[in-house]
């Protein structure tokens, strides 16, 4: 992972807010993806797919330890994340029937 070398304040706060708007973007990616996977999926709990969330716990918070993050840290914000998507995945899932 490369990061810059910042010599001031103001510019270490204009990186994390630069890195902040990174993040919301790839989370806005990521529902996105989710979204159109409710399109492939033909009950509400293939939706809730425990197992592929699991494994994509298990799987962030290894990452998280090889970078030398808290993983319960990731775990918390991907549970929270995870929780919101699939509740969006079950809209677009039921929505997808209608039509």
């Amino acid at each position: 992972m490369e990061m810059k070398k910042c010599s001031t304040l103001e510019e270490a706060r204009s990186e994390i807010d630069s890195v902040d708007r990174e993040i919301v973007e790839l989370i806005a990616k990521r529902n996105e993806y989710i979204k159109q996977i409710a399109h492939f999926k033909t009950s509400v709990e293939e939706v809730k797919a425990e197992d592929r969330i699991a494994d994509v716990i298990a799987h962030v918070r290894e990452q998280a330890i090889s970078l030398g993050l808290s993983p319960n840290l990731i775990n918390d914000l991907y549970v929270r994340m995870i929780d919101e998507m699939v509740e969006s995945e079950i809209s677009e899932f039921k929505n997808a029937q209608r039509y």
